[in-house]
């Protein structure tokens, strides 16, 4: 697939005189960065759209609410299969000692998010005066104390749950209860249901819900109305899409899409 995509330039960091780098893209659809790792550590984050990166057979699927770290050394690439406005700061080595060992997804802060917007609102990419640099500790700082979770959408190792999620994917509006997946791949409910427990950290309904909402974000970026992505996803009403929306969100999809889905 990947050669199919257009591919993204990769930031070359090393040598550089740190202890930070700012990055940021307005990054097409269908765009590709092929594997590849950095001695220094860095935030991803999509200020809209969704963004997804794969590393060490871990997929990061991550809407504007998260954002996605990458320790030094890990192999990784990224994947926009969609336009998102991206924004990223590479932080040297020495700086990373307290932030998480493993690839994982955090929640980000209002504070980050303002940093980001600021420096990109100014092209600024190497912070030098004091003030700068004490606002690129702020996000260290923001950075240590983030909510860390392993993955937003987790992907599965077994082959039956593996087949379950990628015909869910596939059809994200199927609305059939984890009794009937269970049948489909010739397990009881309650197998299938400690399968997703042990494999994804969380129930299927919840996976399932992450799945929708991800979609739901990439609907509205493409201009389709509220009533048009319920149906698309499976909900009967209007009303319970966009109840499951702010539940994930924290707000409905409409302030979402004035929110999120201008150019930040």
């Amino acid at each position: 697939m990947a050669d199919k995509l257009r591919l993204l330039a990769i930031q070359d960091v090393e040598g550089m005189e740190g202890p930070f780098y700012f990055r940021y893209d307005d990054i097409g659809a269908d765009t590709h960065a092929a594997s590849h790792s950095h001695s220094w550590g860095h935030l991803n984050y999509a200020a809209h759209g969704t963004m997804q990166m794969d590393t060490e057979g871990l997929r990061f699927l991550s809407p504007p609410q998260y954002a996605v770290w990458i320790p030094p050394k890990v192999v990784h690439s990224c994947t926009a299969r969609h336009a998102i406005v991206y924004r990223s700061i590479y932080i040297a080595p020495d700086l990373c000692g307290r932030l998480p060992a493993e690839p994982c997804t955090v929640h980000i802060s209002p504070i980050i998010k303002s940093v980001l917007a600021d420096f990109a609102a100014r092209d600024l990419h190497v912070p030098q005066t004091e003030a700068d640099l004490r606002l690129a500790h702020v996000v260290v700082d923001q950075l240590e104390l983030a909510e860390v979770q392993r993955c937003y959408l987790p992907a599965a190792a077994s082959p039956a749950l593996v087949s379950v999620l990628d015909a869910l994917q596939a059809e994200p509006g199927d609305h059939r209860p984890l009794a009937d997946w269970a049948d489909s791949v010739h397990m009881t409910e309650r197998t299938l249901a400690r399968q997703c427990q042990r494999e994804l950290g969380m129930s299927f309904g919840d996976w399932r819900q992450r799945l929708r909402f991800l979609r739901a974000i990439d609907a509205l970026e493409a201009g389709r109305t509220v009533q048009e992505i319920a149906f698309d996803l499976g909900y009967s009403t209007a009303s319970a899409f966009i109840a499951m929306f702010q539940r994930e969100a924290g707000t409905t999809p409409e302030q979402y899409r004035r929110e999120f889905c201008g150019i930040a």
